[in-house]
């Protein structure tokens, strides 16, 4: 009974005070209202205000405000132009572009380019022939590799996506190395694990080539986010074609690169088709270098059959991806002479004709070849001299590679953990077992002893 009595009471009081508080708000409304009114008065008086110089403080973008309902055409702004350093007859288009290269490097890019077709064709054909069991050729390509591993450091962290053998050419790796991978055979660095084409060298600053498409992609930006803490002057270049691009892994791998500041070169061949898609079934837009931009990359697109514009573009997008610690975006317009793989059949969806101009009319490696005869640097004699010997030394790498034993079985089950877990125990054993029933379908002769 108190305390219905104590809550009435001080219900009353409550009454009581809110009912003063309003009375005494309602005699200064008035006035605040009449005061507030002099004052927004008096700033539109002394600062009129213009809608039209307003401008947008969204955090998301940087524009202006306008009052016409327009959507934005895909085709207003005309395409990216591609940068050149020479024509289709080797000339030297602007003197300033030229990069000045000693004979001694020009002759260099092109054995390398030639060393490569050479290499191309005797393991196409042995694919055919049933002794490897796949291959990738780099025909028309060749001046996109060796232009930019050239302009790069040796230091320079490489992702391959599949088709970049130039580069590690360029780089040093042995044409012996190049044979044992795609022999698996005893010599290869990663012991027979990985199928033909899929190299790597630790030494080298190569990362082993993966099968599945632009997962080099995000890991590229990953390491070059680490080169940029370590701040080790270091750069990471990753390749990959105008058919990964559309991979959910590159808009990942663009934008974190981007926004965490790396010294990363994104270089996209684009070579017309990614495997039986052409371009203009692959994207609507201009290409892939329009999109960094969208990224906040800065954006190049090359003549990647110009061997010179593409180890300028590189090399200044190498120097600036370091020092300033960002990434770039180059778009290398080139040409896959060759089929996909030897898995495709590209004259199922394109003409022979169309192969034969980019092969005879605008290829690489006679671009370079013109320049260097134009300057005395090259002959006829030069040529025949260096494609006999180059086959030679192709082939003789080829032959020691075919002779090599297979790894040892037991490597299937090492480098996963430091020691072997009882399960791996169980599956070796297993293995053996089943090797020993049915030895006559197992050619053990073939591998190398434990």
């Amino acid at each position: 009974m108190a305390a219905v009595v104590v809550s009435s009471m001080m219900g009353k009081m409550y009454g009581l005070c809110f009912h003063a508080v309003r009375q005494t708000a309602g005699l200064k409304a008035p006035w605040l209202l009449h005061r507030r009114a002099f004052r927004i008065s008096a700033v539109h008086r002394q600062q009129p205000f213009d809608s039209s110089l307003e401008k947008p403080q969204f955090p998301g973008a940087s524009a202006d405000f306008v009052d016409h309902l327009e959507f934005i055409q895909p085709n207003v702004i005309s395409g990216i132009p591609v940068y050149r350093v020479m024509d289709r007859q080797g000339n030297i288009i602007n003197p300033s572009q030229d990069p000045q290269l000693s004979k001694e490097t020009v002759l260099n890019f092109y054995q390398k380019m030639t060393m490569l077709n050479t290499m191309d064709r005797i393991l196409y054909e042995s694919q055919r022939q049933g002794r490897i069991s796949f291959y990738m050729t780099n025909y028309g390509e060749e001046g996109t590799h060796i232009g930019s591993a050239a302009a790069l450091e040796p230091t320079d962290m490489v992702f391959g996506q599949y088709r970049e053998a130039g580069v590690l050419m360029y780089r040093g790796f042995p044409l012996d190395l190049f044979m044992a991978q795609c022999y698996a055979n005893a010599d290869d660095l990663g012991k027979g694990r990985q199928m033909p084409v899929h190299y790597g060298c630790k030494d080298l600053n190569f990362v082993t080539i993966s099968s599945p498409l632009a997962t080099q992609i995000p890991q590229a930006a990953g390491a070059a986010y680490a080169l940029k803490r370590e701040n080790l002057n270091r750069a990471v270049i990753c390749y990959f074609g105008e058919g990964a691009a559309s991979e959910g892994d590159a808009h990942a791998g663009f934008n974190f690169s981007a926004t965490l500041e790396c010294p990363l070169i994104f270089f996209c061949r684009n070579n017309g088709y990614a495997i039986s898609t052409p371009t203009n079934e692959q994207y609507r837009g201009d290409g892939i270098a329009a999109r960094g931009p969208g990224y906040g990359m800065l954006s190049i697109r090359v003549d990647g059959n110009d061997v010179f514009a593409v180890y300028n573009a590189t090399k200044e997008a190498r120097r600036r991806a370091v020092a300033e610690n960002q990434p770039f975006l180059i778009e290398a317009m080139t040409y896959r002479i060759g089929h996909h793989s030897t898995s495709d059949d590209s004259s199922a969806y394109r003409s022979v004709d169309e192969v034969n101009y980019w092969d005879k009319q605008d290829h690489p490696i006679s671009r370079l070849r013109h320049y260097m005869t134009a300057r005395g640097w090259w002959s006829e004699d030069d040529e025949r001299s260096w494609r006999k010997q180059s086959r030679k030394t192709v082939m003789e790498a080829f032959e020691r590679a075919e002779r090599r034993l297979k790894p040892n079985p037991e490597l299937l089950f090492t480098d996963v953990y430091q020691e072997m877990t009882p399960g791996l125990s169980r599956q070796r054993d297993s293995m053996w077992r089943h090797v020993q029933q049915y030895k006559e379908h197992y050619p053990v002769d073939q591998y190398e002893k434990q």
